[in-house]
């Protein structure tokens, strides 16, 4: 009976399966369509939902670290335009030699009056001995070891020929060094002298820069080289003053002194630790 049955139960079952495709031949298409749509919704609705509640730590030191990079590169990167003591040192040697002063005051160091009377001073003796000398302020050097290189650098670059050079002299003060330099071509240098040079550079400049007194640093150096080239009497210049400064370190005596009272003070304090405790330990066992 078992081989009589098998065929014919599963000749129905083809033929079921076979007519539920003819009545309905796009059913699964349609139905799974839905289905699969249904579960991407829900899947983005409950990330969304979810979003809200639970705090994305990681999105949050993100933020913090961007914010830090763009806080540090806001602090230290340089700016340009800001008058800045790197980009001032290049200006004044791209700039030239000024045309209607004696004077390029890249520090901002030096009051009207001062000018005034350096453009005077200078225009004057260029007039009559065909000499000129410009003075140059800056805060700080950046790209040189001292003035003397500076200076030398603003005079090649100022004046590239040697017929150009020849009667120009170049004097810079650096007010973050409090120091200061003379140069200048051939000509210059012969008028002026050596000993009035390195009397300028070692007094007139680094003592009253020191002093913080920029307008007579260069008002006085500008006079006494103008007498210089006249062959007049040099006028001098201010005297660098001896800073005795005190020393803090204490002599050997003193320190003496100072363990002394130490030990006294300390070997107090230990009797006293021991022997309050004591008294009061013995107060209170005599009371019972």
């Amino acid at each position: 009976m078992e081989t009589i049955l098998a065929p014919r139960s599963f000749s129905s079952l083809v033929n079921l399966k076979s007519s539920l495709q003819q009545q309905h031949p796009r059913s699964n298409s349609l139905t799974l369509k839905p289905i699969c749509c249904n579960l991407k919704k829900d899947s983005i609705f409950q990330s969304f939902s979810a979003s809200p509640t639970k705090p994305n730590w990681l999105s949050h030191v993100h933020h913090g670290l961007a914010a830090l990079a763009i806080s540090l590169a806001l602090n230290f990167a340089p700016v340009l335009g800001s008058g800045s003591a790197f980009a001032s040192e290049f200006d004044v040697l791209n700039d030239g030699p000024p045309k209607e002063s004696y004077v390029v005051d890249d520090a901002g160091v030096l009051s009207r009056v001062t000018r005034s009377d350096l453009k005077k001073l200078l225009s004057d003796l260029e007039y009559r001995k065909k000499i000129r000398i410009n003075f140059v302020t800056v805060r700080k050097l950046t790209s040189k070891a001292d003035a003397f290189e500076y200076a030398d650098q603003v005079l090649e670059r100022w004046y590239p020929t040697l017929e150009e050079g020849n009667n120009k002299g170049i004097v810079v003060l650096v007010t973050s060094q409090k120091e200061g330099a003379v140069t200048g071509g051939p000509e210059f240098i012969k008028a002026v002298g050596d000993t009035v040079l390195d009397a300028v550079v070692s007094q007139n400049l680094p003592v009253l820069s020191t002093e913080e007194k920029y307008n007579e640093a260069t008002l006085s150096s500008a006079k006494r080289l103008a007498a210089a080239i006249d062959g007049l009497p040099d006028p001098g210049g201010p005297q660098p003053k001896d800073n005795k400064r005190e020393s803090n370190f204490k002599t050997k005596e003193e320190t003496a002194e100072k363990r002394d009272q130490f030990t006294v003070v300390v070997g107090g304090l230990l009797v006293i630790a021991f022997v309050v405790p004591m008294a009061q330990y013995y107060a209170y066992v005599s009371k019972k």
